[in-house]
This record gives C-alpha cells, sequence and structure tokens, in this order.
C-alpha cells in the first residue's frame, strides 16, 4: 500500500479530475460517504448519538458537509460548525454547503475565539465529533484560535472521527509540531500519509482507515517523487511461493552465519535457529575454534566451522579464507562477534570478497562504523543487507541517534542510496530501503520485542528466506514482517514482559503458517 505526500495527493486527485474525468464532486461525494461508512462500522447505536461536524474552508470542509448530509439523511441528530467566516468556503466545499442549507441544515459560522467558547458548550454535549477543519493542506503549526478548539476538543473526552488528517498535525511528518487533534478513528482517503503511520504523529490518529474514494489505485502507484509503502499481509503474501513435493535441502538455500564470541555463543545460535526455523535447506555457523563446541553442543540441526582466533576468543583475518571456501549462496554476519581490531579486519575481508549476497548486523556493521563506512557497498551479483538498529545507523553515517530518529526514512533511505545496498533501519515501525530510494514500513512486532537477542533472530530471519528467494528486497520485507508477526504471536501468548528471543524462533512457523493460510485458491494460476 503506497504511502503518499501531500504534493503526491494533490498530483492524484488532479490526474482523476483531469486526465480520467472524473469530476471533483464525485470524489468528494465518495470521500463523505465513506467516512461516514466507517462512522458506522465503528460506533454501534449511531441513531442514538449526537454528532457535531467541525468544517474548514477547503476540501476537507467539503467532505464534512457531506458528512452531515448523509448522516441527516439517517435521520441523525447533527449540528455542523463551520470554523471561520462562511464566505470563504469556495469550490466544492461551497456547492454543499448550499446544498445543507437547501435541506434546512442549521450551519453555525465560528468566526473567532469568543464564538467557538459560546458554542463549544452545545458541542461538548454531542457524544460524536467529526474533525474536518485541515486536511492535507496544513504547512504549519496551528496558531490563532485553533490551539484553543483543539486543546477544547481533546479535553472533553468525546470520540473524534478525524476526516483525513486530525487537524494540527501536517500529512508528511511523523513530528507532532504544537496542537493536534487526538482522534479516536482517522479515516485518510485514498492513501494513507506519512503522519499517520510514523510515531509520534501516528499515535494521536487513532484507527486507521484507508477509504476508496474513487481514486484508481494505477494513479497511486504511479505518482512521481519518493517511493513509500507500507508492507501489506496480502502483498507479502505473495512473496511465499509452495514447495514442489520433490524438493530436497539444497533448494532451500545453503546459510553461512558468522557469528559468536567468547560469551556470546547464544547470538550465534539464535541467528542460525532463525534461519533453519525460515526454510532455509542448510545452516551452518562458523565460530571462533573455542565456541565452536559450545555451539556443536546447542543445537543438532546445523553444522559448525572453528576459526583461528585470538586471545580474547575473537576472529582474526587469518578465518577470512575459511569463511570464503565455505559452500553458501549467503552469508550472514555480525551477531557476538566482538570489535576488537581483529575483527573489523575479519569483516571488512570477507565483505569485500564475499562472492554470494551478504547479510551485516551488529558488530559487523560496528567494522563500518565513521570513517570505514565508505568500504560497505553493494555491487552488481553481490547485494548486501544491512539491519542496523538506531545506535548502528547513527554510527554508519557519522551523526547521532537522535538525528537518525528525528528522520528515520531519510536516514535509511540516503544510506541505502548511496551505498546501494539494502538497509533495514530496526525500531518500532521497522523500515526496509532499497538502492534505488523506495522504502518500505513494517507495522508488525511489539513492545515486548525490545530485548536481547531478537535482532540476532532476525538477521537469522532473513538470511533464511535470502537463501531461499535470491531476492535481497523481497527477503528484506519478508523477514521482517514475520519476525513481527512472530512477535505478536507470542505477545499473545505469553505479554510483553514475559517474551524472549527464543520466543520468536517458536513462533516463527506459527507466523509462517497464518501467512501461508491467507493465500487464494489460484493465487499460482498465473505464474
Amino acid at each position: 500500500m503506497r504511502v503518499l505526500t501531500a504534493a503526491q495527493m494533490r498530483e492524484a486527485d488532479r490526474i482523476t479530475i483531469q486526465d480520467l474525468g472524473i469530476p471533483s464532486l464525485v470524489l468528494m461525494e465518495n470521500a463523505g460517504r465513506q467516512v461516514v461508512a466507517a462512522i458506522e462500522a465503528m460506533f454501534p447505536n449511531l441513531a442514538m448519538r449526537r454528532v457535531a461536524v467541525l468544517a474548514g474552508h477547503g476540501n476537507n470542509g467539503g467532505d464534512g458537509f457531506v458528512i452531515a448530509r448523509t448522516l441527516l439523511e439517517r435521520v441523525l441528530d447533527v449540528s455542523v460548525f463551520v470554523i471561520g467566516p462562511l464566505a470563504e468556503v469556495r469550490g466544492d466545499a461551497r456547492h454543499n454547503l448550499e446544498v445543507l442549507g437547501r435541506l434546512g441544515a442549521s450551519v453555525v459560522e465560528i468566526g473567532d475565539e469568543q464564538a467557538w467558547e459560546l458554542h463549544f458548550s452545545e458541542i461538548s454535549t454531542c457524544d460524536l465529533i467529526v474533525d474536518a477543519i485541515f486536511g492535507t493542506g496544513l504547512k504549519r503549526a496551528l496558531d490563532g484560535m485553533y490551539p484553543t478548539i483543539v486543546g477544547d476538543l481533546n479535553g472533553s473526552g468525546i470520540p473524534v472521527v478525524a476526516v483525513d488528517v486530525p487537524s494540527g498535525l501536517l500529512a508528511d511528518t511523523h513530528e507532532v509540531q504544537g496542537e493536534a487533534v487526538r482522534a479516536a478513528v482517522t479515516v485518510t482517503l485514498a492513501a494513507p500519509k506519512i503522519c499517520h503511520i510514523l510515531p509520534p504523529a501516528q499515535r494521536v490518529c487513532g484507527d486507521l482507515v484507508v477509504a476508496d474514494i474513487g481514486i484508481p489505485g494505477v494513479v497511486i502507484e504511479q505518482i512521481d517523487g519518493p517511493h513509500v509503502e507500507v508492507i501489506t499481509r496480502d502483498a507479502i503474501r505473495s512473496v511465499l511461493e509452495p514447495r514442489d513435493p520433490e524438493a530436497h535441502k539444497g533448494e532451500f538455500g545453503r546459510v553461512l552465519i558468522v557469528a559468536g564470541s567468547m560469551g556470546k555463543s547464544g547470538a550465534a545460535h539464535l541467528a542460525a535457529m532463525a534461519a533453519l526455523r525460515s526454510g532455509a535447506g542448510l545452516v551452518t555457523v562458523a565460530t571462533p575454534r573455542s565456541v565452536q563446541p559450545i555451539l556443536a553442543a546447542m543445537a543438532p540441526e546445523y553444522m559448525t566451522i572453528g576459526l583461528p582466533e585470538d586471545a580474547d576468543g575473537q576472529v582474526i583475518p587469518d578465518g577470512i579464507e575459511r569463511v570464503l571456501a565455505a559452500s553458501a549462496d549467503v552469508i550472514a554476519m555480525g551477531p557476538g562477534l566482538g570489535t576488537g581490531e581483529g575483527v573489523r579486519a575479519f569483516v571488512h575481508g570477507v565483505v569485500e570478497r564475499a562472492g554470494v549476497p551478504i547479510v551485516l548486523d551488529a558488530d559487523a556493521l560496528n567494522a563500518f562504523a565513521g570513517e570505514h563506512a565508505q568500504r560497505l557497498a553493494g555491487r552488481d551479483g553481490h547485494d548486501v543487507i544491512i539491519t542496523p538498529h538506531p545506535g548502528e545507523m547513527a554510527r554508519l553515517l557519522g551523526i547521532s541517534t537522535e538525528q537518525v530518529q528525528q528522520d528515520r526514512l531519510t536516514a535509511a533511505r540516503t544510506f541505502a542510496e548511496q551505498h546501494q545496498l539494502h538497509v533495514v533501519l530496526k525500531g518500532h515501525r521497522t523500515l526496509v530501503a532499497a538502492p534505488e530510494g523506495s522504502v518500505a514500513i513494517n507495522m508488525t512486532g511489539n513492545p515486548g520485542m525490545a530485548t536481547g537477542g531478537t535482532g540476532d533472530v532476525l538477521t537469522g530471519v532473513i538470511a533464511g528466506w535470502f537463501g531461499q528467494l535470491l531476492d535481497a528486497e523481497g527477503a528484506a520485507r519478508l523477514g521482517v514482517y514475520l519476525h513481527g508477526h512472530a512477535g505478536d504471536l507470542a505477545m499473545a501468548d505469553l505479554g510483553e514482559a514475559a517474551l524472549t528471543a527464543s520466543d520468536l524462533l517458536t513462533y516463527l512457523g506459527d507466523a509462517v503458517l497464518e501467512l501461508a493460510a491467507e493465500r487464494k485458491p489460484g493465487d499460482d494460476e498465473d505464474e
């Protein structure tokens, strides 16, 4: 599902109206009626509720007038309040305002703060408020009487349904600049916007409903500009392919996990088991010699290779040839390796000489921090996926963690484009950025996954699917979705506080089963 900027949304409107010939009044009518459908679905006993519709001057207000008229058709008790002078309502919004007038609806003008104070007592007796004041066109924080209006709405305790964007939010940013309506439900039109998807703005949107107002999907997909999308169940399900009954283990990828050091064998084990739980045919763990017997005793399903090590039990450059000689379709490297100079040289050597795709996490990423970041790049026939948390991303970019968190989209996209690799920026709403600049946002996962080892599991999950799909972007998207979904299933049974990384391994199979079960008969007929 594509996520649009305000400018892209305007262009989608323009193409639909001017090029396809669908009148703007039709789109406004569709928008209003879709919002009413969402209200009816989410608020039972609607006929018993009093509704206040707060409308602005522009198209968002016009949507509000259609909503009011449609609710009145249901014989509801509806009051309409125009925020600002009625004379400033123009275009399609004016048309729908006049229709309301001809139907005998009461429309109250609120031109200043005094008028708001006078009429808020009436609004505060309602059971539901529709916020149709501002849409995607707002470009700055609210001023004048609007902060007072928003503050009163938020303090009223009355559920608010926001049309397109809660008033006060800016469509193109995840930040909340000044006062913003805290909606119970936001019905966004045609496509979600950044403010709906990324926190903290996402938190004030409430439940999100994406309404089809008649703009064809092909128009939305072909709009120029930044390509941001949400990873949906339907889209990611198409990546899964049923296994051939005559298939053998060699067809599902040979994954080499280069991980672990003395005291950190668990990281290597979690990554290896995650690759196996993700369907990898063969998994081998390359680890320091002193760690090899520990790992070999932890699970019988994967093989092990002992690597030369230093006095601290960390890998050294002498092990590069051993890794490169191993039979693998994909290499995953980093969990628990350590941060010594020998580790750095070892990682650089493997990455620069490997002839197969590679997934880098944790200490393998720290090996490229600061001035070494320029040595990290993908190339033709050698896809690279990196899976940093915000701190690791900051070290790669040479900025602070706070700066990364202020604009995660830009951080992930910039590094992916500049280094021609795939970035999986972990955290709430994990991002998957591709070398050409597209970014996908993952919606699965929960705070219970904020515990040691879950990142190691993600490394193994992505590597396991990478070995099967041989598609970096597809593996990264599928990996983050299933990793988060496994966490959600574990949380549902165990709660957030008790969740551990090993629990994700237990629930990965269930996550895949649920996703595969969503495939409809005939999904593969045209393939």
